[in-house]
């Protein structure tokens, strides 16, 4: 594990170095993780570099989603021209976006119709709640193309199974899968199935549907995804890793993906594994609380508690006004028995989220630990106070003579 520290300003005549030595995976995670922090310039700057870039779909769309984000629409059109030119109709729906954003509802659906009849289509959903479109969505062609049938009764039931199951609307859900069942019975049908069983909390019953649905379709990145969530709710954590690394492998442009994995390999006492991959995710993002969050915890796992203080103190630095922060800090010192220190990061959290019962027990249990019994038995009682009972037994030990 590493020693947290600032990550260095990479001088822009050697990013063209960088780059190269990145490969395209890479940048692309590199820029999505960029976009996604709102570094569009960054993310253009590092594509820009790329000597792939004229000859890569993924590079030209990338590059050309950062510009449209950047405000750069004439770029993103030519960008997105470029890729169709490659691959035929990868920039359809980058297109229908752009025109979309400069008020041109014509030209916008006729790109939006190429991209609902190719084989790269976009769920309505996704259409229907994309903010680039909020400019033409209240014109006379928007609604008259909403008025053909673009999708499939099947489609639309599939759409709606989706948001009920993860609503947690089992019932409805249940009830929408009862009528496709009466038309249809391939691997749409077994997806719903798997949903359903998702939503009630079967998710043992859910990992054998989606197990099988891979195995027909091994490149099939929404059941590869849905698989893996099933497999870490059900405490499978050595399959859902399994079913991370296949996506990984694939090249999912998605950061998350090595956080993800991180947590299972940590689950299973993988911890070397674990450490790489959420240095893998810092590396990407290296402010993000979570990432950091979960370093610190690693560590600790694995028995570096200096490390995981470390991680921890770099979060307090990044995140001041986070309580969980303090509180993960303050468990470390626990831990090592370093009361005081302890005492003061439950005593910032509790600042910060003074409903913390938990903080208030252990703050008490440092405190007693020190020999500040009156002290320790106001945030115990406190504690108990709260509802915390576990902190019962600490007062019958400290505070009942």
């Amino acid at each position: 594990m590493r020693t947290v520290r600032a990550l260095p300003i990479i001088a822009l005549s050697l990013l063209p170095l960088l780059v190269s030595a990145q490969g395209t995976y890479e940048l692309l995670l590199r820029s999505k993780a960029l976009t996604a922090s709102g570094k569009n310039a960054e993310a253009i700057g590092i594509l820009s570099s790329s000597a792939d870039l004229p000859n890569d779909v993924r590079l030209l769309t990338a590059r050309a989603d950062a510009k449209l984000m950047n405000g750069d629409i004439s770029g993103a059109i030519e960008d997105y021209t470029s890729a169709g030119k490659i691959r035929l109709n990868s920039g359809e729906y980058g297109l229908a976006r752009s025109y979309a954003r400069k008020g041109d509802p014509a030209t916008s659906l006729y790109h939006l119709e190429a991209c609902l009849r190719s084989e790269l289509r976009r769920s309505e959903k996704e259409i229907l709640l994309d903010p680039a479109f909020e400019k033409i969505e209240n014109s006379p062609e928007w609604r008259m193309f909403w008025k053909k049938e673009w999708y499939s009764s099947l489609e639309r039931q599939m759409s709606e199974i989706e948001y009920l199951a993860r609503s947690g609307k089992t019932g409805e859900a249940s009830s929408i899968l009862q009528e496709i069942e009466k038309n249809y019975n391939g691997i749409e049908t077994a997806y719903a199935r798997a949903l359903v069983s998702m939503s009630a909390g079967k998710f043992a019953e859910a990992s054998a549907l989606l197990s099988g649905l891979v195995n027909r379709e091994p490149g099939n990145e929404k059941f590869l995804r849905t698989l893996a969530s099933a497999q870490s709710s059900a405490s499978n954590y050595a399959g859902a890793s399994a079913s991370y690394t296949r996506l990984i492998d694939a090249e999912t442009v998605d950061p998350e993906l090595f956080l993800l994995r991180a947590e299972c390999y940590n689950a299973t006492g993988e911890f070397q594994k674990a450490g790489s991959d959420v240095e893998k995710y810092l590396s990407f993002i290296p402010d993000s609380r979570k990432a950091l969050s979960l370093a610190g915890k690693i560590s600790s796992a694995a028995g570096n508690n200096l490390g995981a203080i470390r991680y921890f103190t770099e979060n307090i630095r990044l995140h001041p006004g986070d309580p969980k922060c303090y509180i993960e800090r303050a468990d470390s010192y626990f831990v090592s028995k370093s009361w005081q220190w302890a005492i003061n990061d439950y005593s910032m959290s509790l600042d910060l989220d003074p409903s913390n019962s938990d903080a208030w027990l252990n703050k008490g249990i440092a405190l007693a630990n020190q020999g500040r019994t009156e002290d320790a038995c106001h945030d115990l009682q406190k504690s108990f106070a709260m509802g915390n009972r576990r902190a019962a037994e600490y007062i019958s030990r400290y505070c009942i003579k």
